[in-house]
């Protein structure tokens, strides 16, 4: 497991905040299959709009699976390198990545990292003060979902990526939207009608 921390100081008690806790591949950017090269990052028109959006009321952190590492398709510095990309061209858009946890494991590998166990969210509310009972985690597959409802967050489908694919697949009450700009507003929301629990 991989995660990229963000430049903030250590032993500071900080107040509990919300985040939203983003796939990366499908969600964000194009899923492009196993991306090596920086250069074939290509980001949803409206990915740094809906960002923006939420940057003032949550923490961002990116949780993407990435298994072809495992099987030898990618390296992690490849992933690195991509995950950096995405994390500059964010920051130059405006908006700011708290930290990066990468999955290299193959499913069969039975690690505790890899999504939807609930361990990257767990990590960034030790190590970042996240509440998670009023974050959110959006993605383009099942195990999105599932990783929020086991991290005791809620979860976001789009149906971006993947997403129309598996459509079928989740359970009747999933919160579903065309993509990432709905899925920021549809957080926002949901945090502003139910601020007693969410905000």
């Amino acid at each position: 497991m991989m995660g990229t921390p963000a430049k903030t100081e250590r032993g500071t008690a900080r107040p509990s905040r919300p985040a939203v806790f983003l796939d990366r591949d499908g969600t964000l950017i194009e899923d492009r299959g196993h991306l090596r090269d920086p250069a074939n990052v290509v980001f949803y028109p409206d990915t740094a709009e809906a960002l923006r959006l939420l940057r003032r009321r949550f923490l961002m952190f990116i949780v993407t699976n990435q298994p072809g590492v495992a099987e030898g398709a990618v390296s992690l510095d490849d992933v690195r390198r991509v995950n950096d990309c995405v994390v500059q061209r964010l920051r130059e858009a405006g908006v700011g990545v708290t930290a990066v946890y990468v999955c290299p494991h193959k499913r069969s590998e039975g690690c505790e990292c890899i999504k939807p166990n609930p361990h990257f969210p767990r990590q960034a509310a030790t190590a970042h003060g996240v509440d998670l009972a009023r974050s959110y985690c959006v993605g383009d597959h099942p195990h999105d979902l599932e990783l929020a409802r086991r991290a005791g967050a809620r979860g976001i489908y789009v149906l971006t990526g993947h997403g129309a694919k598996h459509h079928a697949e989740l359970p009747t009450e999933s919160v579903v939207v065309p993509g990432i700009l709905e899925a920021a507003r549809w957080m926002l929301h949901d945090a502003d009608s139910t601020p007693s629990a969410r905000t």
